[in-house]
């Protein structure tokens, strides 16, 4: 093993991060050959996913930057004055290069004209050195700060413009006239005139930037009436209308849709298509899912279509295991159950509950070159370095791929979903033939995934050992922990009733939403609460004992005397940390009550 270097060893000795695992990035940094503190630096950011802010906040401090934090809110009226003055003297086209390096003009310093504080997420970018020659300040100091106070900076005093949005804008409302067409559905001619003068294209590439800016995971596009369509944002898990767009036929923004996407055909509307489109959005190569359904409406002659976009931004994905936020048991057993060389990692859950998420976090916990990884998903959403992702098709079904899987000497292996018998039977195949496999299932809670194997014609001995946890779990919406309020006296019946004591919330240390500028209704970001059902050897003997059924209750109470947390419990322990809401919590497991 190569000795650590410079930063590796200034990382470790000022409890940064822990020793092995910056041992296990050391090895890798010298096999790119750049052993220097900026491609450490790089390399624990972009691949292994640690905090942008814990990197470069130790980065600095080695390099004996200053480190300035600022509150953005707290600029008043003649400081914003102050700093966009200093920003009209920049090019345009250099200030937004450093706004993407994420670097901020900021102030001058005491009073001289020449000397310039410049904020930056990473102090050491090379991009600084051009300020004297792109701008008039000759003398700069770099002081290092957040990302976020950054991000907030430019929000606040130079916010990134729309430009789609813009030219919509500027071109006022869309005035159609389809509806005088001789023919009962719009003819084609029609149609193009509508899309032509409407703008229409603005306004879904202005959606798919919008989308991106604001972290919504799905754009969807729904006829509201013959001549008004809706789009919407889920951000956070929830559907929120971002724009109504009025005057225009549905027809004419779904053909925009679909001219603008690939794989899709503009003139059939009969039938559901699945398509994709890929653009380069803030210095960032984004990639969009297109789902497109017919659907009936009362405009019975019309032939509208429901469009869903999924976004798949490769920055989301999370690659250091510790960032998922398990609770402390849930993270034991689930590091332990995939650190070995054999078994079954089931995540189970309903569609958007973050199993994929998960199981990409599991991947790149141990994936290294020693081992052969494979990946079988349809469709792939994101690509996975290290690992080799089959490409399902019309020329190989998944059920092929999946057979093919076992001649192809994988080591561990992804399967995106145990869907039936086939599947499930080449799972347990893989696990004991000694292979580790990831994949997903559709159940309420950890138990029920045994059921629904065992229906399936798993015999429950190669059930119990061939699994070596299941993992239970669902997202539930982030308290803003700028307008959080303590419970009020009025919902405490409620909070009792779902197993919070008075003593807690007399404490004043469960919250409830509020809302303001900074979140949505009192909500900013997500985290999960799972169960976790790890195969103990008594898990193990309860289910080799069944004969006829297996028995879920008692399954769940011999892992509860082990420590397992149920959902519920595992929410309300969210809610003592004052991190989510009563709401959030009963609505998440409702299926409990």
């Amino acid at each position: 093993m190569p000795a650590l270097t410079k930063f590796g060893l200034f990382l470790t000795e000022k409890g940064y991060l822990p020793k092995d695992f910056v041992e296990r990035v050391n090895v890798r940094l010298h096999e790119f050959g750049d052993i220097s503190p900026s491609a450490m630096a790089r390399l624990l950011v972009n691949e292994y996913k640690v905090a942008h802010d814990t990197v470069y906040e130790a980065l600095s401090k080695l390099y004996a930057f200053a480190i300035l934090e600022i509150d953005p809110e707290g600029l008043d009226a003649a400081e914003i004055g102050q700093t966009k003055d200093i920003l009209s003297k920049f090019p345009d086209d250099f200030k937004k290069k450093l706004f993407f390096h994420k670097i901020f003009p900021y102030k001058v310093q005491n009073g001289s004209r020449e000397a310039l504080m410049v904020l930056a997420a990473d102090p050491t970018d090379k991009i600084l050195h051009e300020i004297p020659q792109q701008t008039p300040y000759r003398r700069y100091e770099v002081f290092w700060s957040k990302l976020k106070t950054i991000e907030d900076l430019i929000q606040k005093i130079s916010p990134q413009k729309n430009e789609f949005l813009q030219l919509l804008e500027e071109a006022g409302d869309v005035i159609t006239d389809l509806d005088s067409t001789a023919e009962a559905e719009i003819n084609e001619q029609a149609l193009e005139e509508e899309i032509n003068k409407s703008l229409l294209v603005n306004l879904f590439e202005g959606a798919l930037v919008e989308a991106v800016r604001k972290d919504a995971s799905d754009i969807h596009i729904i006829p509201a009436n013959k001549n008004t369509v809706d789009t919407y944002f889920r951000i956070d898990g929830k559907l929120s209308l971002w724009h109504r767009q009025e005057n225009t036929a549905p027809e004419a923004l779904a053909a925009v849709v679909k001219d603008r996407s690939i794989g899709v055909d503009r003139f059939e509307r009969d039938t559901a298509q699945d398509g994709f489109a890929q653009r380069l959005i803030d210095e960032h190569l984004i990639r969009f899912r297109v789902s497109i359904l017919p659907i009936v409406s009362a405009e019975y002659e019309r032939r509208f279509e429901s469009i869903a976009v999924r976004v798949i931004d490769d920055r989301k994905v999370i690659a250091d295991f510790r960032k998922l936020g398990f609770q402390q048991q849930a993270e034991r057993e689930f590091l332990k159950s995939i650190n070995t060389s054999k078994g079954i990692v089931i995540v189970t859950g309903p569609t958007g509950s973050g199993k994929s998420t998960t199981l990409m976090a599991a991947l790149h916990q141990i994936i290294k070159p020693e081992i052969n990884v494979l990946t079988c998903e349809d469709p792939v959403e994101y690509v996975i370095r290290g690992a080799r992702q089959l490409k399902i098709s019309h020329k190989m079904s998944f059920d092929q791929a999946i057979r093919s899987i076992l001649r192809h000497d994988p080591d561990v292996v992804m399967v995106g979903e145990i869907r039936d018998k086939i599947t499930a039977d080449i799972a347990v195949k893989l696990s004991n033939t000694g292979h580790l496999t990831f994949s997903t299932l559709h159940t309420n809670d950890a138990p029920s995934a045994i059921t629904r194997l065992y229906k399936m014609g798993i015999e429950p001995f190669l059930l119990a050992y061939s699994i070596n946890i299941i993992i239970a779990q669902r997202l539930v919406r982030k308290l803003c922990d700028n307008c959080k309020r303590p419970l009020m006296k009025e919902h405490w019946k409620a909070a009792m009733e779902l197993g919070l004591q008075e003593e807690e919330l007399a404490a004043g240390k469960i919250y409830e939403p509020v809302g303001c500028p900074k979140c949505i209704a009192g909500y900013k970001g997500r985290i999960n609460i799972a169960e976790a059902l790890y195969f103990y050897p008594e898990i193990r003997a309860e289910i080799v004992s069944s004969s006829s059924d297996i028995n879920e209750e008692r399954l769940r109470a011999i892992a509860e005397k082990h420590g397992m947390l149920s959902m519920r419990d595992s929410g309300i322990e969210r809610i003592r940390e004052g991190l989510t809401s009563l709401e959030e919590v009963a609505y998440a497991t409702s299926e409990e009550e």
